[in-house]
């Protein structure tokens, strides 16, 4: 095997070893969590994040940033925990609504040729806003069957790593072996070419934004499921956790490069991470920072091995 190719080959595996590593060291420090009980503990978060991080990585694939991510997962699950449980036909058109903005969002990006970190930067305090509105102080509860979901038990495997690995498979199929998925990936990478061949540019960009919000819509509910009740300020933090899991899963600011795969194994290693700083009985002050480092030592690597595949 060329060197060129190993570099190629080590780069597309780095999500996957940053996550085996991550988990030998967990387990190493704390034996029982090589358990089912102990890893549906650790990935207790992962699916919300999951999403939350596929989410951002619809977006990135037509070359844009989304900063607002965590404050619409906020609002879902406002949503989720109150409308949905307490009148579910107007829970339901409020999310529908919800993705269709979002899709709107897309198309004003797009027509306007506005900058999207700031479109979505101010577009966080309006989903904040609302967030707040419909529940002003912490409470709603889930509904039944969302909570029923997400405690699954099922028999050897727990619950989280079927749900990551079938929504990471699920995504990879459409967006990367699809006809479709690969225009919308050439969107990112080529529009010119894309809109010469006589695919809209305004298609697809609001497309991905509906895909993401569609995603987003997601993490909150389940979110809810897990949580039972929920917060206007529950996932402000999946803001940053999204864009790290995307980048750390392998997916590029430009070019349409993306990796459902990684983009969840990203998401998981993130959350994994959260674990292994608190058994190091790391300052919770330090963590965030803590998580950083580990993030820029992963990205240091991947760049590192992607200059070894361009010199050679």
């Amino acid at each position: 095997m060329s060197r060129p190719m190993l570099a190629r080959l080590l780069r597309s595996a780095l999500p996957a070893l940053s996550l085996a590593i991550l988990l030998g060291a967990i387990f190493y420090l704390q034996p029982r969590t090589m358990s089912y009980f102990g890893l549906n503990l650790l990935l207790n978060l992962a699916v919300p994040i999951a999403l939350a991080t596929l989410a951002q990585m619809c977006v990135l694939t037509v070359n844009d940033l989304d900063l607002s991510i965590g404050s619409y997962v906020s609002l879902t699950a406002c949503i989720t925990a109150t409308w949905l449980n307490d009148t579910p036909i107007l829970g339901v058109a409020a999310l529908l609504a919800c993705i269709l903005a979002y899709g709107a969002v897309g198309a004003l990006v797009h027509l306007r040729n506005l900058p999207s970190i700031v479109v979505t930067l101010g577009l966080s305090f309006v989903w904040l806003g609302l967030a707040i509105l419909i529940l002003p102080t912490p409470g709603g509860k889930a509904p039944g069957w969302i909570r029923e979901l997400m405690t699954l038990k099922p028999a050897y495997v727990p619950f989280p790593v079927i749900a990551c690995v079938v929504i990471a498979l699920v995504v990879h199929v459409v967006l990367m072996r699809s006809p479709y998925g690969a225009v919308l990936r050439g969107a990112g990478g080529n529009p010119r070419a894309v809109a010469r061949a006589g695919w809209s540019l305004l298609r697809v960009k609001v497309t991905m934004y509906m895909a993401a919000g569609t995603f987003g819509a997601l993490a909150g509910i389940a979110l809810v499921g897990l949580t039972t009740s929920a917060d206007a300020n529950i996932a402000l933090r999946y803001t940053l956790l999204s864009i790290a899991g995307a980048i750390l899963g392998g997916s590029e600011f430009v070019g349409g490069r993306v990796s459902p795969i990684g983009a969840v194994i990203g998401a998981v290693t993130l959350t994994l991470a959260a674990s292994f700083l608190s058994f190091l009985r790391l300052n919770p002050d330090f963590q965030i920072g803590a998580q950083g480092a580990i993030l820029i030592l992963v990205l240091a690597l991947r760049a590192v091995i992607g200059r070894t595949e361009a010199d050679r």
